[in-house]
């Protein structure tokens, strides 16, 4: 899948001109690396996701646009692969990594990871050399009308590298998975290990379940999944808000910054230049604990997770 994957690529940039220019574009981006209490983190400076960051996802504003992601209103240019029966495979033209993925539902559904995360766990074990990742409705997806996933190339998001240095503990065990918690405080991250889909599913669904659900019917979250010699790990981000001030904010205040999957992974993506010169180790401080759980809220939940297992 992954040779044919790097084929379906190669094809789609030698016959999409806007796709193959926006690939060319990122040997420019503009990256710094910064260290935010103590974890690694990546500033990119990339112009062409003002698509994304920019994007306006309140319900007037998707009832009035024809949805991108929808089989009948692709670019003419833009093919797909099918996969699992009920998604396609596409090149995205707006790239972050040097190969990005979008894998749409082909039915327009809203977007909600309950009874999807086994597709996600395939999606990673059959692309292994991708990072498969999903963003919540109102936690960075400029599509939260159309159910999709993406996927971006191995090695890209620090946390990848970087996690099992920053194991704090291990909360539960089940089945063949394994529960951990990171410190990497603001940023809140649980961290799924598992062999078994149905274990790590059940995991997964426990801290569904204890998170305060939301409007859209689901709790606020990014996921990040990946998969090595027979085993998954995945990345679940517990989510407090979906902007930052900054993002709204007037005057020098003002940064566009829409934190998904790929920031939470220690990547953030900042599509305006004076934002990528201004950001600092303090000001992604602040953002990440605006958008992640508190210390006290991710104890509790943690504490509850424990509580539903024993």
């Amino acid at each position: 899948m992954n040779e044919t994957i790097q084929k379906f690529l190669t094809e789609q940039l030698a016959d999409w001109e806007t796709a193959r220019n926006n690939y060319a574009a990122l040997a420019g981006v503009q990256v710094r690396e910064l260290n935010v209490c103590g974890v690694r983190y990546k500033v990119q400076f990339n112009p062409a996701r003002i698509v994304s960051s920019g994007a306006k996802v309140d319900a007037k504003s998707i009832q009035e646009r024809k949805c991108f992601l929808c089989p009948a209103n692709l670019p003419a240019q833009q093919k797909g692969i099918p996969f699992g029966g009920h998604y396609q495979i596409l090149v995205n033209p707006f790239p972050i990594f040097p190969r990005h993925l979008t894998i749409p539902d082909l039915n327009h559904t809203p977007q909600r990871i309950e009874g999807r995360l086994e597709d996600m766990m395939e999606l990673a074990r059959q692309l292994t050399d991708f990072t498969i990742f999903y963003n919540g409705p109102r936690c960075g997806a400029s599509a939260p009308d159309h159910a999709h996933f993406q996927a971006g190339n191995r090695g890209f998001m620090p946390i990848e590298a970087d996690w099992k240095n920053q194991i704090a503990g291990r909360i539960a065990d089940y089945g063949k998975a394994t529960l951990y918690y990171l410190n990497d405080q603001p940023r809140t991250t649980l961290v799924i290990q598992s062999s078994d889909m149905a274990s790590a599913n059940h995991l997964f669904s426990l801290i569904c379940r204890l998170l305060p659900e939301q409007p859209e019917g689901e709790p606020m979250l990014n996921l990040l999944a990946m998969y090595d010699e027979g085993a998954w790990t995945l990345f679940v981000f517990p989510r407090a808000k979906h902007r930052p001030a900054c993002y709204t904010a007037e005057g020098d205040a003002r940064l566009l910054s829409s934190p998904a999957s790929v920031d939470l992974g220690g990547v953030f993506i900042t599509p305006v230049e004076a934002d990528f010169h201004k950001i600092s180790p303090a000001i992604m401080e602040q953002i990440l604990s605006e958008v992640c759980l508190s210390a006290s809220d991710f104890a509790k939940l943690r504490q509850d997770i424990k509580n539903h297992l024993c």
